[in-house]
């Protein structure tokens, strides 16, 4: 069983499962900060509050989520009712996000708040089992890889309509009403992401279970995932990845707009902050495979650290510096596959250690990352603006010169600190942590 191949259909329905969740929650990243200020007229900072508060709650969240899957015990196994009963809600949740009434200003963002959260419960609801499948799913060290770069190729995808096809489908579905517009594309990916996790949920199987007792004391438990150290250096890893892709996405329309005097870039440089997985979902497994994870991992974010520090000397060209931000976003999206492998490879060190794998509690965790990276990445960028005073109708030099420097900083500065990290990862060789359970 450990060795069994997957179809190509499960490994589909897996990777495009990542679509599910992934594309609205790519648009709320990629233009809600800019929905809330240019078209529902919020305040930047207040906006930053909002997202700051509802992600850092996320916390107690997501590992009731995750103890909770752990803990279920189906007739459909114990992730795969979550995708059964949460693909409506999300969808729904999806559409009211981008549809703020004409309400004064508090309720506005009391509007906000309220469904920017629901957004992020339910999406717990699906990505925290979502992760604590792909273990579940086979123990086969080439078939995680496999599964990985499906799933790479699923997220690049949610990140392509999510970001580039965004304001064209806004103009062509909205006109000049970009309320209208919003909503509008806003019900499209709904109904997108609707149809990839019921294909989820339908095609793939849960094969792999250490067959623990669904009640097990918490605090010991949480102990124990504290203690992992594959695990801790997985969350530091996620965290500080997303701290910069949020705020790489949150900042990149006015980055685009304002610096770069080139609105039509939006649609080249949001693609690109992940949509390059795409092509890294190839490149990644045979390199991890060769290097490991940790010296891969290692070398391309040095790498992309490079490009970006001279990236600000290529603003004059933009074919030159369309090049070099491409080259940037390529390397570290090798990291995103490996990450997702790593995922797999802390329930697998996890069971080596304490004799349980707990797919549910270290998913919960490592979603919690990711949630807390783009709470800080993309709050931070909102009250950068506010405090350099952006308007829309009016955007000084400071505001400008801040927007980009803060835009390349933050990218040296985070993928620096990602190396830092890897080179903690405690396991040589990917497989390692499976070969030592399975004995």
């Amino acid at each position: 069983m450990a060795h069994q191949r997957l179809s190509l259909t499960e490994r589909l329905s897996y990777g495009f499962g990542d679509l599910g969740t992934s594309l609205a929650y790519n648009m709320a990243s990629g233009f809600l900060l800019y929905y809330y200020t240019d078209v529902v007229n919020l305040p930047a900072a207040a906006v930053g509050t909002v997202f700051l508060v509802a992600r850092l709650m996320d916390a107690v969240i997501d590992m009731i989520v995750g103890v909770s899957v752990d803990r279920t015990r189906s007739r459909w196994g114990r992730t795969r009712v979550y995708f059964l009963i949460t693909a409506l809600p999300y969808a729904l949740v999806t559409v009211l996000l981008f549809n703020v009434p004409a309400w004064g200003q508090t309720a506005q963002l009391v509007y906000a708040f309220a469904t920017f959260k629901a957004l992020g419960i339910l999406m717990s609801l699906q990505a925290i089992p979502y992760t604590a499948l792909m273990p579940m799913m086979t123990l086969d060290t080439g078939e995680r890889l496999k599964l990985s770069g499906m799933r790479s190729i699923g997220t690049s995808v949610s990140v392509v309509l999510g970001t580039a096809a965004t304001m064209p489908l806004v103009g062509l579905l909205g006109g000049a009403d970009k309320q209208r517009g919003f909503m509008a594309v806003a019900a499209l990916f709904a109904g997108i992401g609707l149809i990839a996790t019921l294909a989820l949920f339908r095609n793939c199987r849960e094969r792999h279970d250490d067959q623990s007792s669904p009640r097990f004391p918490i605090l010991p438990a949480i102990g124990e995932m504290l203690r992992n150290r594959a695990w801790l250096v997985c969350f530091g890893f996620c965290l500080t990845y997303f701290v910069r892709f949020g705020a790489m996405m949150s900042a990149t329309a006015y980055f685009a707009i304002e610096v770069l005097k080139a609105p039509w870039m939006i649609s080249v440089m949001l693609p690109a902050v992940s949509g390059m997985l795409l092509l890294s979902s190839f490149v990644a497994p045979p390199v991890l495979s060769r290097t490991g994870i940790r010296l891969g991992s290692a070398a391309v974010l040095i790498i992309a650290a490079a490009l970006f520090a001279v990236l600000p000397l290529t603003e004059g060209n933009l074919t030159a510096f369309t090049l070099v931000y491409l080259l940037a976003c390529l390397a570290p999206s090798i990291t995103i596959t490996a990450a997702f492998a790593m995922i797999a490879e802390c329930a697998d060190y996890h069971e080596s250690r304490f004799g349980v794998r707990r797919e549910g509690l270290l998913a919960s965790g490592i979603s919690l990352s990711t949630k807390v990276g783009m709470a800080l990445g993309t709050a931070g960028f909102a009250y950068l603006l506010g405090e350099v005073g952006y308007t829309a109708d009016h955007v000084t030099d400071a505001a400008r010169n801040a927007i980009r420097w803060a835009y390349y900083g933050s990218a040296v500065v985070l993928l620096a600190l990602q190396v830092m990290v890897v080179l903690f990862w405690p396991i040589a060789r990917l497989g390692e942590g499976a070969r030592t359970a399975s004995t």
